[in-house]
């Protein structure tokens, strides 16, 4: 916990507010956000905390050149740290990072302002990560604080969330070196469809469950132990499905990791550089183009972004170089949806900086000058 500041206790008791959505657009009537160009944007932020935002945060960003213009704040919500949308889009799901943790779904409708549907608690303190199963049907969340990960049904028809149906503990291994427990960082889907995968900082671990999708139960079938210290934040996935790119952020490192669909297990290779020099930079988030060409990291400390080489078909990262990222603790990384563009929300800066991304060599290229919003610690470009 020392090394991630809680920031929700300030307000602990209060949940987010069902019913309808407090929105404000700029100077323009929701109903002509349609008229608009570029495409809609989404930024999480902390709401109990000064300098934080008042909900999230709602834009648009221009898809040639990146420039993000503000176009309204969805309130009601409370500190809402991270987002995911729904795999039909139609609706937004944002952890409530407190002590009492919830999480809350926002109906997205054509032309109108977004809509809150309600919270749901998820049995734990503090969940700073959260996603969809692709099957629409269940939403998955970690919670940081109490080193728990929980399922929630999605209802069909509204996209609104029902009862906690599962929440499963982190007992074993034992919490690493310098840690007061485990600390669940991510929940998320395995390519294929078949595992989830709960990445805990505080146990040096990553847990594999199987999803009953009928019961929304999880059981575990597997955990990769990493090394003493390590603090495992952020995993994500090489397009062939057989290999992930884990981030470490106690230990300052990368793992490639080899990844069995059948079993779910995942095999952790040896600790790689982030280029960053001495010390920890406290990786944060990586990424892998679509292509599965090249590798990204953030890096807060330092506040750089280093770009990997993908070789051997996703078993091997070759470390090319570091980019200033612009900004002040870089949170959190996203790509558009065509991979043209790279995202990264500086939290301590209280801005977005946005890059050109270069399909051939994989370099990055400042898009305009950042965006000012009130700190950013997500963003969601669609």
């Amino acid at each position: 916990m020392a090394r991630r500041r809680f920031v929700g206790t300030v307000a602990a008791g209060l949940a987010a507010t069902a019913g309808a959505a407090v929105v404000t657009v700029g100077d323009a009537a929701p109903a002509q956000a349609r008229h608009r160009p570029g495409r809609p944007l989404f930024l999480g932020t902390y709401t109990s905390v000064p300098g934080g935002g008042t909900g999230i945060g709602l834009g648009r960003y221009d898809t040639g050149t990146g420039r993000i213009t503000a176009t309204g704040v969805v309130r009601g919500v409370a500190d809402p740290s991270y987002l995911a949308l729904a795999p039909d889009g139609r609706t937004l799901y944002a952890v409530d990072e407190r002590q009492r943790g919830g999480v809350t779904a926002i109906a997205l409708r054509p032309g109108r302002a977004p809509r809150v549907l309600g919270s749901r608690p998820t049995g734990g303190a503090g969940p700073c990560h959260l996603s969809v199963h692709p099957g629409g049907r269940w939403l998955l969340s970690a919670n940081y604080l109490s080193g728990s990960v929980a399922v929630h049904p999605i209802d069909p028809d509204s996209g609104a969330l029902g009862a906690r149906t599962d929440l499963v503990a982190h007992t074993a291994p034992p919490p690493g070196p310098g840690q007061d427990g485990p600390h669940a960082h991510q929940i998320a889907t395995s390519p294929d469809g078949r595992h989830v995968l709960a990445v805990d900082l505080g146990n040096d671990t990553v847990y594999t469950y199987r999803l009953d999708t009928s019961a929304g139960k999880l059981t575990q079938v597997s955990y990769a132990a990493l090394r003493p210290g390590a603090g495992p934040r952020h995993l994500t996935f090489h397009p062939s499905g057989v290999f992930a790119y884990l981030a470490n952020e106690v230990d300052n490192t990368v793992v490639v990791c080899g990844y069995d669909p059948r079993s779910g297990r995942l095999t952790p290779g040896a600790p790689q550089s982030t280029g960053t020099g001495a010390g920890t930079s406290y990786p944060a988030q990586i990424l892998v183009t679509g292509d599965g060409r090249f590798a990204y990291l953030a890096n807060r400390g330092d506040n750089s972004l280093t770009r990997y080489a993908v070789a051997a078909g996703g078993a091997r990262l070759r470390l090319l170089d570091t980019v200033p990222v612009g900004g002040d603790f870089p949170r959190q990384l996203a790509f558009s949806p065509d991979g043209r563009l790279l995202f990264a929300a500086n939290q301590k800066s209280a801005s977005v900086t946005v890059f050109s991304v270069d399909a051939r060599t994989g370099a990055l290229r400042r898009a305009g000058a950042p965006f000012t919003t009130p700190m950013p610690v997500c963003v969601l470009p669609l």
